[in-house]
């Protein structure tokens, strides 16, 4: 028998390494996904007002309705279980191959309350969802994972003081399964620009809390004409344009370059943000009252965000890495382009319980455009391993789980 020479052996172990790890299984998380707590449910049960849930008759048919905003189409939206109940909620990710999600209170979250009882609710829901997710079973396949964490919620509400919502924060911290917040974009009445809020941007940098920014309210909805067109032009264009002008204002005000560590979480891929980052800079370059006002060009700080992949086209989610991969090359005193960070910051959501099927189905197409959508981007977001950290790995990295599964 001829000995094995040492190359071999290093070769052989190394071909085997290669072939464990094509081997790992990957986890799928999503990172967009809401419940109403039955706890926020019976809030808005009580209202008589949007935001509300109410009973709406249709000849003889009788169901609750979701009323969010005054005027919503269709006299708002049907609501059941799949909204607060967790074994609907499990069963959606089973049906679907989700192994974690990180669930968020949805929309309009405390924003109608007064200061007192958004405080005050703030806390209970907070206990509820560590308490739902705690509770959860594990995440089959990945030891010492749950299948459920969570986004807290601030009571920012006009009027509130800052100092109750940093005791919030506070709060959070102590809740294990609860991994970030999730916030619209009011703050607590001029928007996230807002000054006031930098005592809270810095304690939710140091808790390395993970803020996702959602929409609520759109645009002036004058603008979408009178015709009848559902919800159509309130998702599709007023949420993310709601986003767009957020996350602009928070850049222009200088948020990013004095808490260069926050982790913000852009919903629906950052609205058009990505399209209009560069006509966003040169509206910068020729203004004077801004235009020395920023550390870099606008366009680096698409690097310093995270972007949900609830695109529902790979065309699309391609362009968002590439534009996201460029920001280091706009770093002031110079960079270069990094491809593959574009993929780093996309992470995988399904906005469930919305958009669910007109017709039962076993699978919902809206989830399944979003996984086909990231399983076709293309270039350098094509490759397997690329995807992985679309689909799951990057959202672990980014709430500070990575290392429980891979150690």
């Amino acid at each position: 028998m001829n000995p094995v020479k040492p190359g071999q052996r290093v070769m052989t172990e190394l071909l085997k390494s290669i072939t464990s790890m094509a081997n790992i299984r990957h986890p799928i998380v999503d990172v967009h996904t809401h419940v109403y707590l039955p706890r926020y449910a019976a809030e808005l049960r009580a209202r008589t007002s949007a935001p509300r849930i109410l009973n709406w008759t249709n000849g003889v048919k009788t169901e609750e309705r979701l009323l969010i905003l005054d005027g919503e189409p269709s006299g708002g939206r049907p609501i059941g279980p799949q909204y607060w109940d967790r074994d609907e909620k499990l069963e959606f990710m089973r049906r679907h191959g989700i192994n974690i999600s990180f669930v968020s209170s949805a929309n309009p979250w405390l924003d109608f309350l007064p200061a007192d009882r958004a405080q005050t609710l703030a806390h209970e829901l907070n206990n509820n969802l560590e308490e739902y997710c705690a509770t959860s079973p594990p995440a089959e396949g990945f030891s010492g994972l749950k299948t459920l964490y969570g986004f807290g919620l601030l009571p920012l509400v006009p009027n509130v003081e800052v100092s109750t919502i940093i005791q919030t924060i506070e709060h959070l911290k102590s809740l294990p399964h609860i991994r970030g917040i999730i916030m619209g974009t009011k703050g607590i009445g001029k928007g996230l620009d807002d000054n006031a809020l930098d005592p809270v941007w810095d304690a939710i940098q140091a808790a390395r809390l993970v803020v996702f920014i959602h929409p609520h309210y759109g645009v002036d909805s004058t603008a979408f004409g009178e015709n009848d067109n559902g919800h159509v032009l309130p998702l599709a264009l007023g949420f993310p344009f709601e986003t767009t002008i957020a996350v602009t204002r928070l850049i222009l005000s200088g948020v990013l370059d004095r808490f260069p560590d926050l982790r913000l979480l852009l919903a629906h891929s950052g609205g058009a943000l990505p399209q209009l980052s560069s006509r966003l800079a040169s509206c910068i370059q020729h203004d004077p009252i801004v235009a020395n006002r920023l550390k870099h060009d606008a366009r680096y700080y698409l690097g310093q965000l995270y972007f949900d992949a609830v695109a529902y086209g790979s065309e699309e989610l391609t362009f968002v890495s590439r534009t996201i991969s460029r920001a280091s090359a706009f770093k002031n005193g110079g960079g270069t382009v990094d491809a593959p960070v574009g993929s780093a910051r996309l992470l995988f959501g399904t906005d469930h319980p919305f958009f669910p099927p007109l017709e039962a189905s076993q699978k919902w197409p809206s989830v399944e455009s979003n996984l086909a959508a990231i399983k076709s981007m293309a270039g350098l977001d094509s490759k397997p391993e690329h995807q992985a950290n679309i689909l799951g790995l990057n959202a672990l990295r980014l709430f500070d789980l990575h290392d429980q599964v891979y150690t």
